[in-house]
């Protein structure tokens, strides 16, 4: 066999996200062409591989860059309106900013919620089994997706969270599948 030398081929990278780091939309993000999506054709099940291929053809293109410019430019006006509102209410126009410890609770809640652990007041609790497992699985989700990118508190509470949800899930779980216990007997005793 002859001797096959390693050839370099030069490539460019390009940084293709849509926002900087600080939440802003990339004014110098390249449009991109677009192809139109195939048709879709109805007949056997396919494959899943096939599939997912289909589902992302059927899928509509993105926004252009000035479509998403002008929709975050509404986006940051409505919402300067509603800080207004809230800090002539006299409240802090902080307390509705979304951390990445707020989305963590709230999902947190959530399924505490679905898991009947939780309910509003003067409300009955609703079991949810299949969300709260979806919603404990989101959580696990970011857990993996995020691993090396939090800060030292999110990470824990990130995991303080799913360790107490897996827990109540396996309890709420278990406490379902046993049959009911026979409460204590009620009535006299031989009289």
């Amino acid at each position: 066999m002859p001797d096959k030398k390693h050839e370099q081929s030069a490539f460019t990278v390009t940084d293709r996200r849509l926002f900087t780091s600080e939440g802003e939309l990339r004014k110098e993000t390249p449009e991109e062409p677009r192809e139109a999506p195939a048709p879709v054709t109805k007949g056997a099940p396919e494959k899943p591989v096939e599939a997912e291929k289909n589902a992302k053809e059927e899928m509509p293109p993105p926004p252009t860059h000035a479509e998403q410019q002008a929709q975050a430019d509404a986006y940051r006006a409505s919402s300067k309106e509603l800080d207004t509102q809230v800090e002539l209410s006299g409240h802090s126009a902080k307390e509705l900013e979304m951390t990445f410890e707020r989305f963590m609770a709230s999902l947190y809640m959530t399924a505490m919620l679905q898991l009947g652990l939780m309910h509003e007041q003067g409300g009955q609790p609703r079991v949810d089994l299949i969300g709260a497992r979806q919603t404990i699985d989101t959580l696990s989700l970011l857990s993996e997706k995020t691993k090396g990118n939090l800060t030292g508190t999110e990470e824990n509470f990130l995991q303080n969270s799913l360790y107490e949800l897996r827990m109540a899930y396996v309890e709420v779980t278990n406490a379902l599948a046993r049959p009911p216990q026979p409460g204590p007997a009620t009535g006299t005793s031989g009289r």
